[in-house]
């Protein structure tokens, strides 16, 4: 149900609105507050949710339908409490707002929290090959470097002095290219025990959520 504002509340609702509306003027206009409540709920939004679409609606003169977005939303709830979602959210990385009545939360939670054991195991998963990806760049820029300095090296008409300061400079760099490839090296026996671990925590939660 749409209402329309007065000139005194919508200059009252602007102030502090956000940059970021959080529902179209379509969606203001059409005013499907169970609509929108049950998709808020279902996608496990806190109440003030609400207060966000006020303030992306009063620009075009629409206030939410509170009763109506908050039977929408319990139902949405429901949906989104059950056990299987939480893992899957936990296994995504989201995060719990504590939207879930208490009659369901416990079991909610539990499999939420399994979930988010999943989701760091692949995160460690995915940061060990980042840093062996990482280190990987980095020692072929060292080698191209090397491979430069080197060339300099053998340029007719340098001085002995000069050659010294180029020969250090290559030491340097073959200092810092063992300390990379020992990252490197690091990077891999960690990438192999991430997945080790990955798979197990996989293989645990198989039987309780897939």
């Amino acid at each position: 149900m749409r209402t329309i504002l007065s000139a005194a509340a919508l200059a009252a609702l602007a102030v502090g609105l956000g940059s970021c509306a959080t529902m179209s003027e379509e969606q203001c206009l059409a005013g499907d507050w169970v609509g929108q409540g049950f998709s808020d709920g279902t996608a496990g939004y806190a109440m003030s949710r609400l207060g966000e679409h006020a303030e992306a609606c009063v620009k075009h003169g629409v206030v939410p339908d509170d009763a109506a977005y908050r039977a929408g939303w319990n139902d949405g709830v429901l949906r989104y409490c059950t056990i299987d979602n939480g893992f899957r959210v936990g296994a995504q990385g989201g995060s719990y707002a504590g939207v879930c009545p208490a009659g369901v939360e416990r079991d909610f939670v539990i499999a939420y929290e399994d979930g988010r054991v999943v989701h760091l195991a692949e995160q460690a998963v995915a940061e060990a090959r980042s840093r062996i990806d990482s280190n990987a760049y980095r020692l072929e820029e060292l080698d191209d470097k090397i491979d430069a300095k080197q060339r300099e090296l053998r340029a007719e008409g340098l001085t002995d002095a000069e050659r010294d300061v180029i020969r250090n400079r290559i030491r340097e760099l073959r200092r810092e290219r063992e300390d990379t490839e020992r990252e490197w090296r690091r990077a891999q026996r960690e990438l192999d025990d991430a997945e080790e671990r990955a798979r197990d925590v996989r293989w645990r939660m198989e039987s309780r959520y897939r």
